[in-house]
């Protein structure tokens, strides 16, 4: 595994490759978040917004998922993969949003894994991105990223790689990096097709090493 200070020039260089990586899940306020970042599983951020576009507008409160069939919400996100268990951890989630919290969305991570649907990644998004508490959200983009570098161990389980993440990154840190990690996953370090060639940090990826061996560097 990568040291402390081999830890530290990769974030620094992803820091230069993506200075402004954020969220690009569309969303207004810590309910729609929520909601975006629950439909997210198993699909695109693209795929996602395009459909939150008309559900945003159509849905504004808890009260507005539960006012409609499960039927009529499963075709408002039918293009959605899992659109029919998705569309029913929706009116769960609202209903206990309701039920429990007031209509108000919990800020403590634990008390957010309570709602159907949302489990440890999802509420770290959430708490980090809507309340600006540390969290490391590991999807897959970040855990890739975190085991072809040499961050964690490639046998590491998800909650593996964040407790990993959260040893070797400053705490004030945790947030941006999430997102430069899942930047740097998605737009360079690819899953099929990771652009080791051109990598600035090849230099200490033992998987861009065996991947490039034999291989020019431009």
């Amino acid at each position: 595994m990568l040291t402390l200070k081999q830890v530290r020039h990769c974030l620094d260089v992803m820091g230069e490759m993506f200075p402004n990586a954020h969220c690009e899940l569309n969303h207004a306020n810590p309910f729609e978040l929520v909601i975006a970042v629950a439909l997210s599983a198993q699909c695109t951020d693209v795929l996602v917004n395009k459909v939150t576009k008309g559900l945003f507008k159509k849905y504004k409160t808890p009260e507005d998922y539960l006012k409609v069939s499960l039927e009529e919400l499963q075709q408002d996100i039918r293009s959605i993969g899992l659109y029919r268990n998705k569309a029913k951890n929706i009116q769960k989630l609202c209903f206990m949003l309701l039920n429990d919290y007031n209509g108000e969305v919990p800020r403590d991570r634990d008390e957010l894994t309570k709602l159907p649907g949302v489990g440890r990644k999802t509420a770290n998004v959430v708490v980090s991105v809507a309340f600006n508490i540390p969290a490391i959200a590991v999807d897959t983009h970040v855990e890739r990223v975190s085991k072809r570098l040499g961050f964690c161990r490639w046998k590491d389980s998800v909650l593996e790689v964040e407790q990993a993440l959260m040893k070797k990154i400053p705490q004030e840190e945790w947030s941006i990096t999430h997102h430069r990690l899942i930047f740097f996953g998605r737009y360079h370090c690819k899953a099929q097709r990771p652009q080791c060639e051109v990598c600035p940090l090849l230099d200490v990826c033992r998987e861009g090493k065996k991947r490039m061996k034999g291989k020019e560097v431009r």
